[in-house]
């Protein structure tokens, strides 16, 4: 695969890279990871709230890691990968061009990593090895490390 540019999102945050590599990619203000974790936080269930923003990394992170914690891995794995596209598309949108940083400090950042992460887990679990390495390729090159992904949840 060919090395792409990369701009960050308008929305986000003004960052300088002066060592002059690709700029870190922000998700804005306006995501839908945000106003999730906002009805979460007051309460909802996180069912409920991926029915009214299933646009969200973060939903589909939080019930890929539930479902792993129950030890349902292939359930886990659909919501993962679910996740995973969502933020992608994210990403994508925001200017990301398929390399780069994505700061795991920059909460509207975390849902897909944290769907990243447990797409990782799960594909590991089903034998997906290939997939599994990918997706530790995937957060190593984002410059995330997969604890401080975990130390999220």
């Amino acid at each position: 695969m060919a090395a792409m540019s990369h701009a960050p999102h308008p929305s986000g945050p003004a960052h300088t890279n002066l060592l002059g590599g690709i700029a870190p990619t922000l998700l804005g203000a306006d995501h839908p990871d945000l106003a999730a974790r906002a009805e979460i936080a007051a309460g909802r269930s996180v069912a409920d709230v991926a029915r009214d923003y299933p646009s969200s990394s973060y939903v589909w992170a939080l019930l890929a890691e539930e479902a792993l914690d129950r030890g349902d891995e292939v359930t886990a794995y659909a919501f993962a990968r679910t996740g995973y596209h969502r933020g992608l598309d994210s990403l994508r949108r925001a200017g990301w061009r398929g390399q780069g940083p994505i700061p795991v400090d920059h909460e509207a950042n975390q849902g897909f990593l944290r769907a990243l992460l447990a797409l990782a887990e799960a594909a590991e679990i089903i034998g997906e090895e290939d997939e599994a390495a990918r997706c530790q390729t995937f957060l190593a090159d984002s410059g995330v490390s997969a604890d401080a992904v975990a130390r999220l949840r």
